[in-house]
């Protein structure tokens, strides 16, 4: 049996991304700030979760980075 590289790829990927939350993608976060954002993007406008994956990339934690959004986006 052959199995190609680029299906057990996105396998793999799958199970460790929820996916993206209003249309943002936010598999390069840990599952934990995933599961919060999903939770938090229900109050908020797509641009400030845009701006929320963006900080917590550069490192900033999700408190931190939610800060950072409401002074550069608003809500």
């Amino acid at each position: 049996m052959v199995v190609h590289l680029k299906k057990v790829k996105k396998m793999v990927n799958k199970s460790k991304c929820i996916g993206k939350v209003k249309g943002v993608d936010v598999c390069s976060l840990t599952m934990s700030q995933q599961k919060t954002l999903k939770r938090h993007s229900v109050h908020h406008t797509k641009k400030h979760i845009v701006a929320m994956v963006k900080a917590m990339n550069n490192g900033e934690s999700f408190s931190q980075s939610h800060k950072t959004a409401m002074k550069k986006t608003g809500k």
